[in-house]
């Protein structure tokens, strides 16, 4: 069988086991949508809809696909991936096929913040929101891989307050919710170091309609080199825990 095809039946795989599971999809997306309703009217008095929506997409992306590793662990503690160790598939079908039904999800919890935003008046870019969802479906990835090559490498009930712990700092240090340009220039400066501020200001260009800018290619630019770093020590990791 080819790896596209293992690749797909793993992906239709537990994309259904996440539709099952719709609890799921809707309380990833639960917080950062009461920010919005609770936070958003507040926040619209000092900066804009179209600069709020944005990072809160991010912060769906770090809770959604960032604990996708819980996977892993559920898997492990239920003698599935003790069965995965024997079955003939290549393993980097195994892991692109839980990473890219992760990514699905993701879309999906973001399409309905976007949605939401649009209700409470919104007015973004639909070319640039259709672009910002295509990139942070790509940052998905990535997370999601990451994500997964942790939950191989860590004890399992260390897993969730781990990554839980660094899942808030990476929020703020992004500017999610104030811009880092009022922070001390210390921390504005670390906020550079991390791949999410530079994401997230393309992802805020592209609500705008800013296409071509050096903004939105740093982000793109990003994003790619994360999914692909990412996805390859997934892959090695994957490899060397189900070999």
């Amino acid at each position: 069988m080819s790896a596209p095809r293992e690749t797909w039946i793993v992906f239709l795989h537990n994309t259904r086991i996440a539709l099952r599971q719709r609890a799921g999809i809707v309380f990833g997306v639960v917080q950062p949508m009461l920010y919005l309703l609770l936070f958003g009217p507040i926040f619209a008095t000092i900066g804009t809809w179209e600069t709020l929506v944005p990072g809160l997409l991010v912060q769906v992306a770090l809770l959604s696909a960032g604990l996708a590793g819980f996977g892993i662990v559920f898997d492990a503690r239920s003698g599935v991936l003790e069965r995965l160790r024997v079955t003939p598939a290549r393993r980097v079908s195994l892991l692109l096929g839980r990473v890219l039904s992760s990514s699905t999800t993701l879309l999906v919890q973001s399409v309905m913040l976007v949605a939401a935003g649009y209700a409470l008046g919104m007015r973004a870019n639909l070319l640039g929101v259709l672009a910002a969802l295509v990139l942070l479906t790509l940052l998905g990835v990535s997370l999601a891989a990451l994500s997964n090559a942790i939950a191989l490498n860590i004890a399992p009930e260390l897993f969730a307050p781990v990554m839980s712990t660094a899942v808030v700092p990476l929020v703020l240090l992004s500017g999610a919710f104030l811009p880092m340009s009022m922070a001390p220039a210390w921390l504005d400066a670390l906020s550079r170091l991390t791949p999410f501020r530079h994401v997230l200001e393309a992802v805020r260009s592209l609500f705008l309609g800013e296409y071509a800018t050096g903004t939105v290619v740093a982000g793109v630019a990003v994003t790619l080199v994360m999914s692909i770093v990412c996805v390859t020590v997934g892959t090695r990791v994957f490899n060397r825990e189900n070999a």
